[in-house]
């Protein structure tokens, strides 16, 4: 059985997709035709094969970015959601006064809220502090009523609220990799992240 029909944006033929994997991706519209999607697949950008470091440069995940210019200032956060090198949902946002920080945790709160709960998925940061922040720091912080031994904790409004949202999703793998390196998908990430620049919302 499959669903209704879908447009692919690199022939224009249409196509469909069986219900179950649609079932799979809640919020999915795919992009492309089997044709397509396995023809770029075999070109060296996008091959699994030679040329493609799977640990710097994943073919899915989701991937976050978010950052302020100057810091602090203007700024913005980006997420995609990808299975095989296609976008399963993305979405991005700004902020007229923040930093960094704030981004990059607001781009990760994003993440955990893109994805249906019970769906494993490996989100990526690029922001060791972040990660850190969520994965190591947080939990120790709860227990001394969010205090930092040397003092408050900053931005602790999106700390808890990040920390919690992993905390909650056991199925969210957190794992950090490298900015601006090999990753295609965390360089897309950073494009949405700076949309804000050049277009209103």
């Amino acid at each position: 059985m499959t669903s209704d029909e879908f447009t692919c944006r690199s022939c224009g033929r249409t196509f469909t997709v069986p219900e179950h994997v649609l079932a799979r991706y809640p919020g999915w519209t795919p992009q492309q035709c089997l044709r397509c999607r396995d023809a770029s697949r075999a070109e060296p950008q996008s091959s699994p094969g030679v040329g493609r470091n799977r640990d710097t440069d994943p073919a899915s995940g989701v991937f976050t970015d978010g950052g302020a210019s100057p810091n602090p200032g203007p700024g913005g956060w980006g997420v995609v959601w990808v299975h095989n090198d296609e976008i399963v949902g993305e979405r991005w946002g700004s902020d007229p006064d923040t930093t960094n920080n704030r981004m990059e945790l607001t781009a990760l709160i994003e993440a955990a809220d893109l994805v249906p709960e019970g769906e494993p998925v490996v989100v990526y940061a690029d922001s060791s502090l972040a990660v850190n922040t969520i994965t190591q720091w947080a939990a120790g912080w709860e227990k001394r009523g969010w205090k930092r031994k040397s003092g408050p904790v900053e931005n602790l409004d999106l700390v808890r609220k990040a920390y919690y949202s992993y905390r909650s999703r056991p199925e969210l793998e957190l794992r950090w990799i490298k900015a601006h390196a090999e990753s295609r998908w965390n360089a897309h990430a950073d494009e949405l992240a700076n949309r804000w620049r050049t277009t209103p919302r």
